[in-house]
């Protein structure tokens, strides 16, 4: 076994396990912080329904950005929709026999690599050619993006001018998923390819890219618009409420 499969299977098994442990304490804290006021972005449904309804649009379709930038919109889709293909195709390499929906979207996802960069290219590009996005972007802004962009190069890479062996790489992952450690092919774009991975792993529940799970704990989305029919009180305040 070589150094470089050591290598990447102590990488893999260290960003799963911060992945892992980072996303549940984040979720965690999320769910502990209180919503002291009642501020649902109006007009704002005045049923549960109505709310549940609300989030699957924000989720799936980006509705407050769709109304507020569409050109950003269209990147913001374009990004996020070839993304959710490029790791429904990606799940091949961890599982066996395929899943038959995984088998059929491969050619599918397979171009999405493209839309995917294509779509970070432009959210990056309004990072640099809108003033005001300009201003209010930091170091790690870029670096996110660069390092997101850097996956789907280097995977689109891998796809089209360096080939590897994929058998042995699904071997790898699905050693690893058993804990029997398979030999990882030779091959240093396939390095590049999974170090930018992990990297993105172990960087996730530290980042900005967090707002994927912190959507849901948005006050301004997840909560009811009825104030007037009941009244809102988070629950140290609750408590306080009682005590006076």
């Amino acid at each position: 076994m070589t150094a470089a499969t050591i290598f990447f299977a102590v990488l893999f098994y260290a960003a799963t396990a911060i992945l892992v442990a980072g996303l549940a304490y984040k979720i965690a804290d999320y769910a502990r912080t209180p919503a002291p006021l009642k501020i649902p972005t109006t007009p704002a449904p005045t049923t549960n329904s109505g709310v549940a309804l609300r989030m699957l649009r924000e989720v799936a379709l980006f509705e407050s950005l769709f109304k507020s930038n569409l050109w950003i919109w269209v990147f913001a889709i374009l990004f996020h929709g070839a993304l959710l293909l490029v790791l429904m195709r990606h799940l091949r390499y961890f599982t066996e026999p395929v899943w038959f929906w995984v088998g059929w979207v491969q050619p599918f996802g397979l171009y999405a690599g493209f839309a995917m960069v294509a779509g970070l290219l432009g959210l990056w590009a309004r990072r640099f050619l809108v003033e005001r996005i300009r201003y209010i972007s930091t170091p790690s802004d870029h670096l996110m993006l660069a390092l997101l962009a850097g996956i789907g190069l280097s995977g689109l890479g891998l796809k089209f001018l360096m080939h590897s062996d994929i058998v042995a790489v699904k071997a790898f992952f699905l050693g690893l998923m058993r804990f029997d450690i398979q030999p990882l092919p030779s091959h240093p774009g396939l390095y590049i390819h999974l170090t930018l991975v992990a990297l993105l792993m172990i960087v996730f529940p530290m980042s900005k890219l967090l707002h994927a799970p912190g959507v849901f704990f948005s006050p301004t989305r997840n909560q009811v618009d009825n104030p007037r029919e009941k009244r809102h009180l988070a629950p140290w305040a609750a408590e306080l409420d009682t005590k006076n």
